[in-house]
């Protein structure tokens, strides 16, 4: 029996929770637990296909590179957004006009699901949070991303909790048959392209004039959740890369990772170095809520670390330099863009600006480079990655429809008289004895 003295250590605690998360006191990347259950008792979903979002606001960046395809897939089929999180919800809500609803009890989430016709689940990311929403049994799991890259989580073992993952091309499909063992990757990955580059507001890289000094992007990423995937170049190439490009007359433009230094905060020191050291040179600044395209169509050069900055940019078919990591314990899939292009290491940080200006004025790997981008990306042509990524959706949810049809015939048997397996037959009695 409980005391009552732990019956009041409950109630404090959870009375303490309600107050933490009410007023956001919760550790960062922790969702705060404040969901719409009460409300949506009895509800269903509007809409054929739900996206699974239980981040926080830190990793909204990640949803939003896939707002266009999403909202022309809403058009389509009908989408709802699910959150773990009210703030993350609110912020979406304003930005996407979907249906968006946040649910914190497990029991909720399964009786929604159960109630509604809801035949595929999209996720953004490999969130240990998503497994509340895969224990679903009635809808398809489809795995996006956030981007293809060459990272190490690009090639993780968590794909198999997926019934299919949507991939840019055939070199992410390679990259899983490579580095992914007892994984199925040319059945269970289909090539979609990347679909945001059909809806995000795109400009024209505008002709550089030849007095005009030249552009680069210096995309770092952030420094990564463990070692294995620390590829940030920020420590080890950050001011050498700004100093050495600035002090040979090109322009720089910044731009920081949303995540930089959520983990260490020498990362985030110097990130704000970074960004004081441009407001101090002339020819650099910092990019803070620009749009990825907007600073891609300014930039006549990319730097950048292993990351989907990379595959995004082979379609602008300009030059690219990738970082080396300094972090022994790296890994990186090593494929045919890493192999291909120009890699700068550490000890080469100081000279950027002659490696940069050679690259921009020569561009050595441009032929192969070019010849890469339909592997990773597939048809490039305006419109058809968009088409090929609605298409996916409604092949797969009609498959759902013939398997759930399927699985629910196979119970209706089970529960009826006629299927019933027969009895199994008792001992014979032992006839009695004169």
């Amino acid at each position: 029996m409980p005391t009552r003295e732990n019956t009041l250590r409950r109630r404090i605690r959870s009375t303490g929770g309600k107050l933490l998360r009410r007023y956001g006191l919760l550790p960062g990347g922790m969702p705060d637990g404040l969901g719409d259950d009460e409300k949506l008792s009895g509800e269903t979903l509007a809409g054929e296909i739900v996206v699974y979002f239980p981040d926080t606001a830190d990793s909204l960046y990640q949803l939003r590179g896939w707002y266009g395809p999403l909202l022309e897939l809403h058009r389509a089929q009908g989408i709802t957004v699910i959150c773990a999180d009210s703030r993350a919800a609110a912020i979406i809500r304003q930005e996407l006009p979907v249906p968006v609803i946040t649910i914190a009890q497990d029991a909720t989430l399964d009786a929604i699901l159960l109630r509604s016709d809801t035949k595929l689940i999209l996720y953004i990311n490999y969130n240990p949070l998503n497994t509340a929403a895969l224990r679903t049994r009635s809808a398809l799991h489809v795995s996006l991303l956030h981007g293809d890259s060459d990272k190490g989580v690009s090639v993780s073992n968590q794909v198999k909790a997926y019934d299919f993952s949507f991939v840019a091309g055939q070199a992410a499909i390679d990259r899983f048959t490579r580095y992914t063992a007892l994984f199925d990757a040319e059945q269970r990955c289909l090539p979609v392209g990347r679909p945001s580059l059909d809806t995000e507001p795109r400009s024209e890289h505008p002709q550089r004039q030849p007095d005009a000094p030249p552009v680069v992007l210096y995309a770092p990423t952030w420094e990564g959740g463990q070692s294995s995937v620390a590829y940030s170049s920020l420590l080890t190439h950050g001011e050498a890369i700004l100093r050495s490009l600035t002090g040979a007359g090109m322009k720089v433009i910044y731009r920081p990772h949303p995540l930089t230094g959520v983990r260490v905060p020498e990362y985030g020191e110097t990130d704000r170095r970074l960004r004081s050291l441009s407001e101090e040179i002339d020819l650099a600044q910092v990019s803070d809520g620009q749009a990825l395209w907007a600073d891609f169509s300014r930039a006549d050069l990319l730097i950048c670390d292993v990351s989907a900055v990379t595959g995004d940019w082979l379609a602008a078919g300009r030059p690219l330099l990738v970082t080396r990591s300094a972090e022994g314990g790296s890994r990186d899939a090593t494929t045919e863009l890493l192999r291909t292009v120009r890699r700068l290491g550490a000890d080469e940080a100081e000279d950027t600006g002659r490696i940069a200006r050679e690259q921009i004025d020569e561009d050595p790997q441009g032929a192969q480079r070019l010849a890469l981008t339909e592997y990773y990306l597939g048809d490039t042509s305006p419109g058809a990655s968009l088409a090929r990524f609605l298409t996916a959706c409604r092949d797969l949810s009609a498959r759902r429809d013939e398997l759930w049809a399927r699985i629910r015939g196979n119970q209706e048997g089970q529960r009826s008289p006629a299927h019933r397996p027969p009895k199994m037959a008792g001992p014979k009695p032992v006839p009695p004895q004169d």
